[in-house]
């Protein structure tokens, strides 16, 4: 495949921040100056904003004058214009935005529920799945009418869920979810370890968020017992969830202590292991407020003309379109259909592993088994990520419940009757963007 000037749909450019950084990133490589850039979100604010941030950076990243190519940028109020013939679209659309996310922790926080960013799994991550599927499902039917060859790239959390509901409810082959927590780990690990990152070999594989540094290697040599050396030395690192993790399984996770700590029974129950492990109790809410701030900066920055700080994020996204568009081959790590990658994890789940990317498309790569206890909790992950998409396949309110009731720190935290009450607070609080078969209260 070989595009001389792609068509990119963002979907949810409102999200500006993020939107800023994929662009710089894409803007970087020549071949993809000439693209055009359709930029879609459902508020109008947004949207003018987002169209403004990309002009800025077009200009400063390909010249404002001169004769090499320049993006063309369009804004959309109607998705389908956005998508119309697209060779890509990039989803990082949140459903319900600041709003539900603050619902997603005041309601289970009355129960007693901690969570510390509530995307990806626990009550947070089930209503934050239950509230995005509607739209990804009409999003796949535009892009099977208008642009039917496209890439979908999938940024919207809970990553596996969406992916897992992408494939089983819409029959989509050509998504791929992508997530930055295996390449900062690496990154964070390298300067960790005080060798340099590009010389750094590695290999992961699990789900999203909970992958398992399989390989760790500097020019040959294992770098684990320098990582085992350094935390023997220094207490404070042994005061990090996933350090803790490490130690007790094995295998680095490949997703920050916040998020770590939220998918296992461990830590978030006991007030022992919050203080030890210095847990940030509802962390997302200060950085959802720290998001809109961001935006609101950038907003104003270009209402009075002026310049934006932008930076490049090293995300995939950018990196998959040029390798689709030139050929150029290199590896990424992508969440996909299990389908015999992993053999120790369900065939239907969601997992993260190496992927090949060149003109042929996105090709997830085989790992095979896992050791035997990160198989075991990716297994408890997935589990009850089945249980949410059942919930919206099969229009049965009674798997959320399930699901809540399979989930890790939900269930170390309330007892049954308590989870599904909570559930029915949710479900009141969530009604307007659940699908109409998933609004019944159950009770006990």
């Amino acid at each position: 495949m070989s595009l001389t000037t792609p068509k990119i749909a963002f979907i949810g450019a409102g999200s500006v921040v993020f939107t800023q950084g994929l662009l710089a990133d894409l803007l970087a490589f020549p071949e993809l100056r000439g693209a055009h850039i359709a930029l879609h979100d459902i508020d109008p604010e947004r949207l003018d904003t987002a169209r403004g941030a990309a002009q800025f950076i077009a200009d400063e990243r390909t010249g404002r004058d001169g004769d090499g190519p320049r993006p063309r940028i369009t804004a959309h109020a109607e998705r389908r214009a956005a998508l119309s013939d697209a060779d890509f679209v990039i989803n990082i659309v949140q459903v319900g935005m600041r709003e539900s996310t603050r619902t997603d922790f005041e309601i289970p926080a009355r129960y007693g529920l901690r969570q510390t960013i509530g995307d990806t799994l626990g009550i947070g991550g089930i209503f934050r799945a239950l509230r995005t599927f509607p739209l990804l499902k009409s999003l796949a039917e535009d892009i099977a009418e208008v642009c039917p060859d496209a890439w979908l790239l999938n940024y919207t959390n809970p990553m596996t869920m969406n992916i897992q509901y992408l494939a089983q409810a819409t029959g989509m082959t050509r998504v791929v979810g992508l997530c930055h927590s295996v390449y900062w780990t690496v990154r964070d690990l390298s300067d960790l370890l005080g060798v340099p990152h590009e010389e750094v070999t590695y290999r992961a594989a699990g789900v999203n968020h909970q992958a398992w540094l399989l390989r760790l290697e500097h020019q040959g040599a294992d770098l684990y017992p320098r990582l085992d050396a350094l935390i023997a030395e220094d207490p404070q690192l042994r005061r990090r969830v996933r350090v803790d993790m490490y130690r007790r399984l094995g295998y680095y996770p490949t997703e920050t202590s916040e998020h770590s700590s939220e998918y296992v029974p461990w830590y978030l129950h006991h007030d022992s292991e919050i203080e030890r492990l210095r847990l940030p109790v509802g962390a997302y809410l200060d950085i959802v407020d720290e998001n809109v701030a961001a935006y609101e900066q950038t907003r104003d920055a270009l209402a009075k003309g002026e310049p934006l700080t932008v930076e490049g994020t090293m995300e995939y996204a950018p990196q998959i379109i040029h390798s689709i568009t030139t050929g150029t081959p290199r590896t990424v790590y992508g969440n996909v259909p299990n389908r015999g990658l992993i053999d120790n994890l369900p065939a239907s789940g969601t997992v993260e592993v190496p992927c090949l990317v060149d003109g042929g498309g996105v090709q997830p790569t085989r790992v095979g088994a896992l050791p035997a206890q990160c198989a075991a909790l990716n297994r408890t992950y997935l589990s009850m990520n089945d249980l949410v998409v059942r919930a919206a396949l099969e229009d049965d309110p009674r798997s959320i419940r399930q699901a809540a009731m399979t989930d890790p720190a939900t269930a170390a935290t309330l007892p049954v009757e308590r989870i599904w009450d909570l559930c029915d607070d949710m479900v009141r609080a969530h009604a307007d963007l659940l699908q109409p078969s998933l609004r019944a209260t159950l009770g006990h």
